[in-house]
């Protein structure tokens, strides 16, 4: 009997035992899931916070009283990029608007880009100009105002860099890769069909076609001279004219007023204190926010892993 006892009693204890320690189980699960949401809501809180602080940094932008307006050109000028034209030319018209600008400098620093977000961006200066012909707008160059970028300054009234800034290149490229030798020693066929004798326009995997290379050189050469016009109408009798200006060499700062491509030396705070006579400082440059950058970084990736191997070339002025 005292054993049949002892045998009942084992097995209640390794089923309770069992119970208990599904249990702690349960309860060591649910405390997992617990601390996940948290950090999901608090991530979640974190990210409204990051947006709202943006949201508030560029609302700072417009202030009383007056002041000097700033917009910067920085980096690539490309249709998707932070100096694409929507954003240059959505931060100049609200500094043009704003009743308390005394003078809007944009300050540049670019290798230059897309001739036509570049043209577009010159053409918007143009307008607002003469549409505020008492708000002066100077280009302040720091450490390149290259190409595009300069195509771009060109429209302002005058021109500020230092000593040392990288000036001018003046010119546009057409820039791609050939790989018919590489196919050739690999063995490789290249099959393309198409319903257009220049449809596979310098397709890069067959030999260079000289009737597309003339074509191509055409529109470089209309392109550049559009360049051209656009530096000579925006200088005007200050560009001292040399056989090497539009050949797309860069000169230092210190050249660049010789030459005429740019007016004097000064800095951003030396505009707005000694010519605009404004010190205060307001930037009106449309900047990314968090959620377009982690956007932007999201497509970027997918894109990288769906896009094939296809190979393009680009106009850029430069």
């Amino acid at each position: 009997m005292a054993d049949d006892a002892n045998q009942g009693s084992g097995w209640e204890r390794q089923v309770i035992e069992k119970l208990a320690l599904e249990a702690l189980k349960e309860q060591r699960k649910a405390r997992r899931w617990s601390i996940f949401f948290k950090l999901l809501a608090f991530g979640y809180v974190a990210f409204l916070i990051l947006i709202a602080l943006d949201w508030r940094g560029d609302a700072e932008g417009m202030t009383s009283g007056k002041h000097t307006a700033l917009v910067e050109l920085s980096g690539v000028i490309e249709a998707k990029g932070e100096a694409s034209a929507d954003r240059l030319t959505a931060a100049l018209q609200n500094a043009f608007k704003d009743k308390n600008t005394q003078g809007i400098i944009l300050r540049v620093n670019s290798p230059g880009g897309s001739p036509v977000q570049a043209g577009i961006i010159y053409d918007e200066i143009r307008r607002l100009r003469s549409l505020y012909p008492t708000i002066p707008i100077y280009a302040v160059i720091e450490d390149i105002c290259a190409s595009g970028g300069y195509y771009v300054a060109a429209a302002t009234d005058r021109i500020y860099v230092d000593k040392a800034s990288i000036v001018g290149s003046i010119g546009v490229i057409m820039s791609g890769w050939g790989f018919t030798g590489t196919m050739d020693k690999l063995g490789v066929e290249r099959r393309t069909l198409t319903s257009g004798e220049n449809k596979a326009f310098l397709d890069p995997f067959a030999p260079l076609d000289e009737k597309q290379k003339q074509h191509a050189q055409s529109m470089l050469g209309e392109i550049h001279q559009q360049f051209i016009d656009v530096v000579k109408k925006g200088r005007g009798a200050r560009l001292k004219e040399t056989p090497e200006l539009f050949s797309g060499l860069m000169w230092t700062g210190a050249k660049s007023i010789e030459l005429g491509l740019a007016d004097a030396l000064g800095s951003v705070d030396y505009v707005a204190r000694e010519v605009i006579k404004a010190e205060n400082i307001v930037d009106y440059t449309q900047k990314e926010n968090i959620a377009e950058r982690f956007a932007k970084r999201l497509g970027a990736g997918v894109a990288s892993g769906l896009a094939g191997p296809a190979l393009r070339e680009s106009v850029i002025v430069r």
